[in-house]
């Protein structure tokens, strides 16, 4: 399965924008980084969405939302060392 994109997200129905990202964020196992980039929203937004208005509106979906975004936090010192490893051997072979 490919990745889900998103088209124009509704911007005066928070809450609908709010499951929208959440949805993304799940089946694509995406990071909040990742999901505001492809959506051409701040990262602010996009993470005040899927926490703050998400947990109100629709707490199962924020829960299965939590569980992707904490797993993302686990491994987000691997991802830093092999994009600093990435770019260390990009200069030593230029």
């Amino acid at each position: 399965m490919g990745m889900m994109t998103l088209g124009k997200l509704p911007s005066s129905n928070l809450q609908d924008r709010a499951i929208i990202l959440a949805e993304y964020i799940i089946e694509n196992n995406a990071t909040i980084r990742e999901t505001a980039a492809q959506c051409k929203l701040s990262k602010s937004t996009v993470h005040k969405d899927v926490s703050d208005r998400l947990s109100r509106i629709n707490p199962a979906l924020y829960g299965e939302v939590k569980k992707v975004l904490d797993k993302n936090r686990s491994e987000r010192h691997i991802r830093g060392g092999l994009a600093t490893k990435r770019k260390y051997e990009a200069m030593r072979h230029s």
